[in-house]
């Protein structure tokens, strides 16, 4: 029999197709297929959503350390490690010996609660600098009696900065205007000094009076004492955010004359003040603030929800920011 005619007695034989009928499987239950391919999508965007925020972060963390390796001379733009010199003519006042000792402009490009401030008061107590804005219409006897050297401002990344870099970058380069950059590589830090500085605008706990920054150990003290609590849910996409912000800003900004300081390496190097006149062309002076720090020692003695913190950060590229990172 050839294979045509059996196939055609297969078609034919009616018990052959009943076996057929029987022993074919049921079929699967809508419900459970649809819960299945549910589940399966679930754990695929959980699974993609990981691998994305892992890429940003790995991203922001190469640009900030190759930019960080940099050096301020930028010869390949065209620039050079030696900032624009300029020789203004104040109109209150007159220069007389000091007319022929250059000025140079630069400014303190930085985030809130990153040591700006303690920072900017130090720079004030070097005797060659002022911090009015591009400007040597200065009252003061102790600016008239010396030669003023540098002359800077300090500008937040949110305050338009990011908004309009280019602009700004253009002006800095055509003024030439030196730039310092100061972070802060502990963002767990910051966060918990924003949160805390956030609560006392309203509490006032310095006697119904806000201070962003306090002179004494008592006052830092008082201020201290508040925990904030930290949202572990999305602690480490705001860490995240924060960190490629701050490469945002150094991509921007880096064809402009500049260095790259943080609030820690000042702390524990004072060494770092040294590098910072050098870059603005000032004689070496001992600087001195009478800025108080808050937050002193372990970071569990200043978080109220610190075992989920603790939890949430443990086995992640921040799991450093738990441990104390300077010594005061």
């Amino acid at each position: 029999m050839n294979a045509l005619s059996s196939f055609c007695m297969f078609r034919s034989d009616p018990l052959v197709l009943n076996d057929i009928l029987v022993t074919k499987p049921p079929k699967k239950s809508p419900l459970l297929l649809r819960m299945s391919v549910l589940i399966f999508s679930m754990v695929c965007g959980v699974f993609i959503c990981s691998v994305c925020l892992k890429q940003v972060s790995t991203h922001a963390r190469t640009i900030l350390m190759e930019l960080q390796s940099e050096k301020p001379s930028r010869n390949r733009l065209g620039l050079t490690d030696v900032p624009l010199l300029h020789y203004p003519n104040p109109v209150s006042f007159n220069r007389s010996e000091c007319a022929g000792n250059p000025v140079r402009f630069f400014a303190i490009l930085s985030n809130q609660r990153s040591g700006s401030g303690w920072f900017e008061t130090l720079l004030n107590s070097h005797i060659n600098t002022l911090d009015k804005v591009y400007n040597l219409d200065w009252f003061s006897s102790a600016s008239k009696n010396e030669c003023s050297a540098a002359i800077g401002l300090k500008w937040m990344l949110n305050q338009g900065l990011m908004e309009h870099p280019k602009e700004v970058a253009d002006y800095f380069n055509r003024r030439g205007v030196s730039v310092i950059f100061l972070f802060r590589r502990n963002l767990l830090r910051r966060m918990v000094s924003m949160l805390a500085n956030s609560y006392d605008q309203n509490a006032k706990l310095l006697n119904g009076a806000h201070k962003s920054h306090v002179h004494s150990i008592e006052e830092a003290d008082t201020l201290s004492k508040y925990k904030p609590i930290i949202n572990s849910t999305s602690l480490l996409a705001n860490l995240k955010d924060m960190e490629m912000r701050t490469a945002k800003a150094l991509q921007y900004f880096n064809t402009n004359r500049h260095m790259i300081l943080y609030y820690e390496d000042l702390i524990r190097n004072r060494t770092k003040l040294k590098d910072v006149q050098d870059f603005l062309g000032l004689p070496q002076m001992e600087l001195a603030s009478r800025q108080v720090k808050i937050h002193k020692g372990q970071l569990s003695d200043h978080i109220k929800n610190w075992e989920d913190v603790n939890k949430t950060l443990h086995g992640t590229a921040y799991e450093c920011f738990l441990q104390t990172d300077y010594s005061s």
